[in-house]
């Protein structure tokens, strides 16, 4: 059995974790991610693995508010390297 926790993204943009089967919130996401806890997102119409969307909301959602970690031109320099050669390379490396 895994100890990966999944949690259902309804059509509605609910999510429902099923380990405590009730709807949780983005920050709940968070705090799973703070403690370091295995978890896969999944779309409930297609299977479709939503997790990386979904931690990239979260991260949109930190820098937003508060002090932002990235700058502009760092955003900008990850973007370059998306479809080069350095995308490999710099994948490694994160």
């Amino acid at each position: 059995m895994s100890n990966t926790r999944i949690i259902k993204k309804y059509p509605n943009r609910r999510l429902y974790d099923t380990e405590l089967s009730r709807y949780i919130t983005l920050s709940d996401i968070r705090e799973l991610v703070m403690k370091g806890m295995d978890f896969q997102v999944v779309d409930t119409n297609t299977n479709e693995d939503l997790t990386r969307s979904i931690l990239l909301q979260i991260m949109l959602d930190e820098e937003s508010g508060g002090e932002p970690l990235f700058s502009a031109k760092m955003l900008s320099q990850i973007i370059r390297f998306y479809g080069g050669t350095v995308q490999g390379i710099l994948a490694r490396y994160l």
